[in-house]
């Protein structure tokens, strides 16, 4: 499947599904100030949302994988939006009781599908062409991932007809219902979308005489054995950690600095796009995946120390842009390095980083805490040295073979 007209159907509707990713996590964004707002929450109690999100990563993430083997891909894709529908009935069901037990359940559930639709569409994008330009690919799919997540807050308050301040939580029935549908139809779509299964080199030899695709991998007798993939699974957990933080707070940290407005997010995902487009023009062509990540890694860190330290609040919430810039290419690059030269461990070095992703559920809540303790702005200092371990890697981490 490396022909770009070949290429270009599959990749288009695998778009889709990655939009539907943005805009599920994207409603995290859009909760934790709702709920600050209208339950009279902590800043940790509801980051406590996307401990819920990301939780379900680490726990599904080699079931997942199983599913894939079992069903293939696309009948894997289509399942994960019949999770996601159950997950958006519960949250109505949450938001009729104004109970945070039931949101965070119904976070868990969403999160649980987010974790089986990533565990697809991310190795399908890495495999399904040259490794060397699958950064290239992975940012056309993260424009529609990073452009859904903002679009979450805009939908929803234009259904409601509210701005995030005002909302109450009989106002969340309406929008839930119509997201319920288009999920459904997500899935059917899933179903009926010619998306071809594919296999990454050395995965399934045709013969036991047959010489090995992957002659590295093949010595191998673990996955635990792939220096570069664990080093890249703890990268993964501290950037999607850290990415989480840039995309889903901008929103709640403006309202802490009282400053008008609902839709925040879109700087964090404008940044993002920005840095995606740059993806699509240089890589491979005049930049390394390598190096694109230790340029995002340096970006992030100055974007996160000018956040934490800019004196005018109303400035310091647009550096963000600089941190979600820095993380654009950071996923791109950091998964096909990853899952490189894993041969026949291919699905289980695919199952190892989703269950990475559980780095969404960990740093944010750190970070809750430390707006609890020193306020929102110093709380943005946690992910600088995740940033620098991301720089390490990027340097020499991907290379231990």
């Amino acid at each position: 499947m490396s022909n770009n007209k070949t290429l270009f159907i599959p990749l288009a509707f695998v778009g889709l599904f990655f939009f539907s990713i943005g805009f599920a996590l994207g409603i995290n964004s859009f909760l934790m100030p709702v709920l600050k707002g209208a339950m009279d929450m902590s800043a940790g109690a509801s980051s406590l949302l996307l401990a819920a999100t990301f939780v379900p990563f680490l726990l599904f993430g080699i079931p997942a994988t199983k599913c894939i083997e079992a069903i293939g891909y696309k009948r894997t894709m289509a399942l994960s939006f019949a999770i996601f529908a159950v997950a958006f009935a519960l949250f109505i069901l949450a938001a009729s009781e104004r109970s945070l037990t039931w949101f965070l359940i119904a976070s868990f559930i969403s999160g649980a599908a987010n974790c089986v639709l990533q565990a697809s569409v991310n190795p399908y994008v890495t495999i399904c062409g040259p490794l060397e330009s699958a950064a290239r690919r992975i940012s056309c799919m993260g424009i529609c991932n990073k452009l859904a997540w903002p679009a979450t807050t805009a939908f929803i308050t234009y259904v409601i007809g509210k701005g995030i301040s005002d909302i109450q939580m009989p106002d969340l029935y309406l929008p839930f219902s119509i997201i319920i549908g288009i999920f459904v139809a997500l899935g059917i779509i899933a179903l009926l979308a010619p998306l071809p299964e594919v296999k990454a080199a050395g995965e399934e030899e045709s013969s036991d005489n047959a010489a090995p695709s992957c002659p590295y991998a093949e010595s191998k007798t673990s996955v635990l054995q792939f220096p570069h993939l664990l080093l890249g699974c703890l990268a993964l957990f501290l950037y999607v950690g850290v990415e989480t933080i840039s995309l889903a707070t901008a929103n709640d940290y403006a309202k802490a600095l009282n400053l008008a407005g609902d839709n925040w997010g879109f700087i964090p995902s404008i940044g993002m796009v920005v840095g995606y487009i740059c993806g699509i023009v240089f890589i491979p062509k005049y930049l390394k995946q390598d190096s694109a990540m230790r340029i995002c890694a340096v970006i992030a860190v100055v974007g996160s120390v000018l956040v934490a330290l800019i004196p005018t609040p109303d400035v310091s919430v647009y550096c963000i842009f600089l941190m979600a810039l820095g993380c654009s290419l950071m996923w791109p690059s950091l998964w096909p390095l990853a899952m490189a030269d894993l041969g026949k461990f291919t699905k289980s070095g695919s199952s190892l980083l989703t269950m990475a992703m559980a780095g969404g559920a960990v740093m944010p809540w750190v970070q809750g805490l430390v707006v609890d303790t020193f306020g929102y702005q110093a709380s943005y200092w946690v992910c600088v040295p995740c940033f620098l371990f991301i720089f390490y890697y990027g340097m020499w981490g991907y290379k231990l073979r």
